[in-house]
C-alpha cells in the first residue's frame, strides 16, 4: 500500500483527494471497514501530519464532492463518536447519501462494499426508526433496503440478516427454507455467522429440510473456526458443543475432515 508524503506542502483536502485517487482495493473483496480504515492509515501516516479538524474538515469536503469512501468514514464516525460528538442522524444522512447517490453502482466494483454496506445501515435505522432524524420505524422499507444489498450487491452480511429475517415470524415470517437459502449464499461467502445458522439448521433438520448431521456439523466447524476472536464466537461454541454432544464419534470425524478438505472454499476470498 502506497502512503504520501510531504503534507505540510499540501492541504489535508489535497491529500485526502491523493489518498483517494491512489487507493487499491484487492480483487478478493475487501470490505467497507477495511477501505475506509486504509483511507484513515493512509492520512495518517502523512509526513507534516494531520489534524483532527483538518482531517474532519477533509474528508466533508471529499464527502460533498460524492466520494462514497469519505461518506462512509464520516457516517462511522458520528455513529460511533469517534473524533466527533456522537450523532446517529448524521450518520444516517452520509449512509443514506451513499445508498441513494449509488444505489445502482457496479456489483463488484471498487465500493461496492461500501455502498452494500450503506444500504444494511441504513436499513438497520428504518428498522428501529431515529425521531431525531425524522425517521419512523418502517419495517418494509428496512427489508427492502436489506433485500437490495443481499440480492443485487450479493453483500454476504445482508443475505445473512435477511436469512435472519425468514426465522422471525414479525419480520419476513418463518420460512426455514428461504432462510437456509440465504444462509447457504451468505456461508460460501466465509460469512461465519451464516456457517454457524445453516450448520444449526442442517443438523437439526426443519420443516422442508431433513436432517443432515454431518452436513450440519460440517458448517458449524468451520465457523468456529472462522469466528475465532469474534463477538460471534460465544453463541457459536455453544452451537457446536450442543451438536457434539448429540451426533455420533464417526459422524464427528467425517465432519471435520470435510471442513478442512473445504474450507480453502469457503474462507471469503
Amino acid at each position: 500500500m502506497r502512503t504520501i508524503r510531504g503534507t505540510s506542502l499540501i492541504s489535508a483536502a489535497t491529500a485526502l483527494a491523493l489518498a483517494l485517487a491512489m487507493h487499491t482495493v484487492p480483487a478478493y473483496a475487501q470490505t467497507a471497514a477495511d477501505a475506509a480504515l486504509d483511507m484513515a492509515n493512509m492520512l495518517d501516516g502523512a509526513g507534516g501530519g494531520v489534524s483532527g479538524d483538518d482531517l474532519l474538515a477533509a474528508l466533508e469536503d471529499a464527502a460533498e464532492a460524492g466520494q462514497p469512501m469519505a461518506m462512509w468514514q464520516l457516517g462511522t464516525m458520528y455513529e460511533n463518536g469517534e473524533g466527533v460528538a456522537k450523532d446517529p442522524a448524521k450518520a444516517f444522512g452520509y449512509f443514506a447519501q451513499i445508498a441513494n447517490q449509488h444505489a445502482d453502482a457496479a456489483p463488484k466494483g471498487v465500493e461496492s462494499d461500501i455502498v452494500a454496506q450503506s444500504f444494511v445501515k441504513v436499513g438497520e435505522y428504518y428498522r428501529e426508526g431515529l425521531p431525531d432524524a425524522g425517521i419512523p420505524a418502517d419495517a418494509e422499507r428496512s427489508h427492502a433496503l436489506l433485500l437490495h444489498a443481499a440480492t443485487y450487491f450479493g453483500d454476504a452480511d445482508a443475505q445473512y440478516r435477511v436469512g435472519l429475517l425468514y426465522l422471525n415470524e414479525d419480520e419476513l415470517g418463518v420460512n426455514p427454507l428461504q432462510s437456509a437459502r440465504w444462509f447457504s449464499l451468505a456461508a460460501r461467502k466465509g460469512h461465519c455467522g451464516a456457517q454457524a445458522q445453516l450448520g444449526r439448521l442442517l443438523f437439526n433438520g426443519v420443516d422442508g429440510i431433513a436432517a443432515q448431521p454431518v452436513e450440519g456439523l460440517m458448517w458449524l466447524n468451520l465457523a468456529q473456526q472462522r469466528c475465532v476472536g469474534t463477538a460471534d464466537a460465544a453463541w457459536i461454541n455453544d452451537l457446536i458443543n450442543q451438536a457434539n454432544s448429540i451426533a455420533s464419534p464417526d459422524q464427528q470425524a467425517e465432519a471435520t475432515k470435510l471442513a478442512t478438505s473445504i474450507a480453502p472454499q469457503f474462507a471469503g476470498f
